[in-house]
């Protein structure tokens, strides 16, 4: 009896006899190379960052919370090759897509990386291979524009070829949870794409969840990261309402986190950070306006999130001015501009946002960030700045420090101490009340 592509393509997969293409050598797809050679398969990276390409033809990560030495013992053993030859496409017997998916500057859906990695994969598509996107979008994408120009090609889905959905779920800087240990929400277009798909991810990851289409699963993620920012958005407001009451946020906080039920802590901060919070929610009120649907809880967080660093802006005017010092010509150290805690990202961070602001009311500006040694060039911002070394006499010549993001090898006792002002967007200072005098929460 004839075997269907479809079986004998499940079946190179459990023998690990399937090579594995991954597009996007960034903090989803790096992490997927890595397990997939952890667990016996051949993986073809792509990107069209020769920079990245290069480094890791030598072995090496540019992602500090990667190590070099997976990288390294992979490409050594010929697991790992990668290329900027998207001709090489047809190689690979499954290829998933990890690219970007940003906002325009309206805030709707940036689709041109998925756009052109469709089209790189139609133009090398041959029968037998299966086609998974991982990038956060809107539900619909994987059926309305991966599938139409995919089929273009007079293969078939599900008989040809087979296309499935499964939304990346990264924490970089996690130890917690690593790739394999975070669960796979995963889905097919037609069953036999669904039945590969699972296949797939069930040789790298411990457990995957099966939903029944692609729609569910992109909704799954944005559904995740939209319950997110409501939170944070709302924690915001409150932080703002309680400072003018004169109530520690924090302090309610921690109190309400001792009820064993029905309530879960989120934190305020100095605004959105991060390459999935900050943007994901809008793909869904996007996609609503085809329902005549108004996101109205989405918008609302979004709002919020977008003024917080206005807040902090504020809250770092009004400090220097009890101490008679202007804004403008004041020398500010922004510690932290990851978008989070010990990890070496900085895109979409509300440090940005902020430092931007301090910069057009006429602030100086310097930064420390032991991950970030200097900030590149941003869709938004183009800071020409290097990080500079913590050190007493910097902290003794600027007018305030403002903690933007808390990592860990920072000492912020000492900072306090002494820098003249420290204004802490983190509760990073939390039991330094013999310094209270000399601290401001933002």
């Amino acid at each position: 009896m004839k075997t269907n592509k479809g079986d004998h393509l499940v079946k190179k997969i459990l023998r690990k006899e399937a090579k594995v293409g991954i597009i996007g050598m960034g903090y989803v797809g790096l992490p997927l190379v890595l397990r997939f050679c952890e667990v016996g398969f051949k993986v073809l990276g792509f990107d069209v960052d020769s920079k990245k390409i290069s480094f890791l033809k030598q072995g090496r990560s540019y992602i500090k919370t990667i190590p070099s030495s997976g990288i390294s013992t992979f490409v050594r053993n010929g697991q790992f090759d990668v290329t900027d030859d998207f001709s090489r496409l047809s190689e690979p017997d499954c290829i998933l897509i990890c690219v970007p998916t940003p906002l325009t500057e309206k805030k709707e859906p940036d689709l041109q990386y998925i756009e052109k990695t469709t089209g790189s994969i139609r133009s090398c598509l041959r029968k037998g291979q299966l086609i998974v996107l991982e990038s956060t979008t809107y539900p619909g994408t994987t059926e309305e524009l991966i599938l139409p120009e995919l089929e273009s090609t007079g293969l078939k889905v599900g008989k040809d070829f087979f296309l499935g959905y499964s939304p990346e779920r990264e924490d970089p800087g996690n130890k917690g949870f690593t790739t394999s240990r975070i669960p796979k929400v995963v889905s097919g277009v037609t069953p036999s794409c669904k039945k590969i798909t699972v296949a797939l991810y069930r040789q790298a990851i411990q457990e995957v969840v099966p939903v029944s289409s692609p729609r569910v699963a992109e909704l799954t993620k944005l559904l995740e990261n939209i319950y997110r920012s409501v939170n944070i958005a709302l924690v915001n407001e409150l932080k703002m309402l309680t400072d003018r009451m004169g109530i520690d946020i924090w302090e309610v906080i921690e109190a309400a986190s001792t009820k064993p039920f029905g309530f879960t802590p989120f934190y305020p901060g100095p605004g959105m950070g991060g390459h999935c919070i900050p943007i994901d929610p809008y793909y869904l009120s996007w996609k609503a306006q085809e329902y005549d649907f108004a996101t109205r809880f989405i918008l609302l967080a979004g709002e919020i999130n977008v003024h917080i660093p206005y807040y902090v802006v504020n809250k770092i005017q009004d400090a220097l001015n009890r101490k008679g010092k202007s804004l403008k010509g004041a020398k500010i150290l922004i510690l932290g501009v990851a978008y989070k805690k010990d990890v070496d990202d900085a895109r979409e961070s509300p440090a940005l946002a902020i430092m931007d602001l301090l910069q057009k009311k006429g602030a100086s500006l310097l930064y420390h960030d032991p991950y970030i040694p200097v900030l590149p060039s941003f869709r938004k911002y183009h800071f020409k700045l290097k990080s500079s070394p913590l050190t007493k006499p910097l902290l003794r010549r600027i007018d305030a420090a403002v903690v933007i993001t808390d990592h860990s090898q920072v000492d912020y006792e000492w900072v306090v101490v002494n820098a003249p002002l420290t204004i802490d967007t983190r509760n990073a200072t939390k039991n330094l009340n013999r310094w209270k005098k000399k601290i401001v929460k933002a």
